[in-house]
């Protein structure tokens, strides 16, 4: 069997799809966008959290006392 460089190759199995084969370039570019969007949904997540902050003065005496 030979593929055509660049396209998927879907397998089937009982006229059903259960795999795919790309190449390796695609998969990782597939990876990096799963990895870019986790990101950005982490940082919507964080955004909507209220912010804390605490006086200079309490976080030195925490560090001094460690």
């Amino acid at each position: 069997m030979k593929a055509t460089l660049g396209e998927p190759e879907i397998v089937t199995r009982k006229g059903k799809p259960v795999s795919v084969i790309l190449p390796i370039k695609h998969y990782e570019e597939l990876l990096e966008r799963v990895e870019d969007a986790a990101d950005v949904a982490s940082l919507k997540r964080s955004r909507k959290k209220p912010l804390y902050y605490r006086p200079l003065e309490d976080y030195l005496a925490e560090r001094k006392s460690n």
